[in-house]
């Protein structure tokens, strides 16, 4: 039976706010510490630690999306009802900003923060980690996001091995960071963007619409271009409980 819209927009909220204060908590808040920091191969498995665990954790309520390039990927792909994609979105969103809100108290308990320093942030240009262009920023985020959705379908269809799901996400989220973060510090996700740069404003700010833009892109690309790849998914509801994991 499908749960109602409040339940499972409450476990997106959840979940997007997991992922963030996971992810982006470990990037502000360890990846950099004096001979103890995790660097970016430990602020990689974060994410993915984070995704993979919610997912189980409440994968069966939402289908832990997470993500608004996710939710409109398995839109395009016709495995979730276009009248619940903006309630999602929303319900992700506000995740990441509290999130980002509770890391921003957090963070300011020690004297060396500034917000300015990136506070995760993403970013091209003056504000990538390695300094890419526009152009570069834009290709690895669309082809990253069409990957990473891609891997979000093929491992949630009816025809995957059962309850491996949440595993097969969390390492391709964990691979896509490892890519990707000396490019943008690694977006994929618009709500996961939005989260910090409401804190960090500026140049975080005026660059968001790359993180909305591409990520959203790549996970419709992932949502049109994946059932001609496979074929005609085996009938079911349109959303059910564990229409991702």
């Amino acid at each position: 039976m499908e749960l109602s819209l409040s339940r499972r927009t409450a476990a997106e909220f959840l979940g997007t706010f997991w992922l963030v204060l996971g992810g982006c908590g470990s990037a502000v808040l360890s990846a950099a510490v004096p001979g103890l920091g995790i660097g970016f191969a430990g602020v990689a498995l974060a994410f993915g630690l984070a995704m993979l665990t919610m997912a189980y954790a409440v994968g069966h309520i939402s289908g832990a999306h997470f993500n608004p390039a996710v939710t409109l990927g398995m839109m395009v792909g016709g495995r979730f009802p276009a009248r619940d994609l903006l309630p999602y979105i929303l319900a992700q969103v506000a995740g990441a900003i509290v999130a980002a809100g509770i890391l921003f108290v957090i963070a300011s308990g020690s004297a060396g923060f500034a917000v300015g320093d990136g506070f995760a942030s993403n970013g091209y240009g003056a504000h990538s980690p390695g300094g890419y262009s526009l152009v570069a920023s834009l290709v690895a985020e669309i082809v990253l996001s069409f990957g990473f959705v891609v891997v979000v379908l093929g491992a949630t269809d009816l025809r995957a091995p059962i309850g491996f799901a949440p595993l097969a996400i969390g390492f391709a989220l964990t691979l896509v960071h490892l890519i990707g973060i000396p490019v943008t510090n690694v977006s994929v996700n618009p709500a996961r963007s939005t989260g910090p740069a409401l804190f960090v404003g500026g140049g975080a700010l005026s660059q968001l619409w790359l993180f909305w833009l591409a990520p959203l892109a790549g996970g419709a690309l992932a949502g049109a271009l994946y059932p001609v790849l496979v074929g005609a998914r085996p009938a079911r509801a349109a959303v059910a409980p564990r229409s991702t994991v």
